[in-house]
């Protein structure tokens, strides 16, 4: 059942597009789950198998931390984190890819005159530098990770987008949130948003359809079809 309000003039219209980072830009999963993993090999905690890293990665790494932590074992959440970042920072290019056709689909946004941007729960250290390095000839409008500012807090907090809103000078309800995880379509909704979600990245349509996306497409081909329409 979709609990959250949504605003009705919110359509499939829009003048700019709020991309999630991991998971919907990049495929990151791969990268996310090793650092994890060596930082609990460390802390002599059990390791997890990737996929179980699709549901605890997407609200920052402390919560990342908490959920790939036993229960008993949370006073070392900090430790955790800490390592996890020493090594995310040394390793994440290894296994980090742009997902097929994303290339193309900000080229062409940028040809037409669209405006797009990025909004992660991730550290905006790891953001910047993954932005650049992996989209080096592609000029994103605003680039913004949240894990570890101050002035916004995570998403769905409405801080994020208020901010990028303001910083693309678009309304806010005249913006979509493209995502591959409920909060994302959340952080949408609770921002008259248009809400897309994408099946390629670490959910399933069927949550992302549950959490209230207006609509989940399968390829950025689909999704340029999409705001054209």
């Amino acid at each position: 059942m979709i609990k959250k309000k949504y605003c009705e003039s919110t359509s499939l219209k829009c003048e700019g597009l709020v991309f999630d980072l991991d998971g919907t830009l990049l495929n990151t999963l791969k990268g996310h789950a090793q650092s994890f993993n060596r930082a609990l090999e460390t802390l002599k905690m059990p390791r997890h198998p990737i996929d179980s890293y699709r549901y605890f990665i997407g609200n920052g790494a402390q919560m990342c931390a908490r959920r790939s932590l036993p229960s008993d074992s949370h006073h070392l959440i900090e430790e955790c984190v800490n390592l996890f970042k020493d090594d995310y920072a040394c390793s994440w290019y290894e296994t980090t890819v742009p997902y097929l056709g994303i290339q193309e689909l900000l080229k062409e946004c940028s040809e037409l005159n669209i405006k797009f941007s990025v909004l992660s729960n991730k550290d905006d250290i790891f953001t910047q530098e993954m932005i650049t390095k992996s989209f080096p000839n592609i000029n994103f409008d605003y680039v913004a990770g949240f894990g570890h500012r101050e002035i916004v807090e995570h998403k769905p907090h409405p801080s994020g987008p208020k901010l990028i809103a303001n910083e693309l000078d678009i309304d806010i309800n005249k913006l979509a949130m493209v995502g591959d995880t409920p909060t994302d379509i959340e952080t949408a909704r609770e921002n008259c948003m248009t809400a897309i979600g994408v099946s390629w990245g670490f959910r399933s349509r069927t949550e992302l359809y549950e959490a209230g996306a207006l609509a989940v497409v399968n390829s950025p081909e689909e999704l340029l079809s999409l705001i054209k329409c």
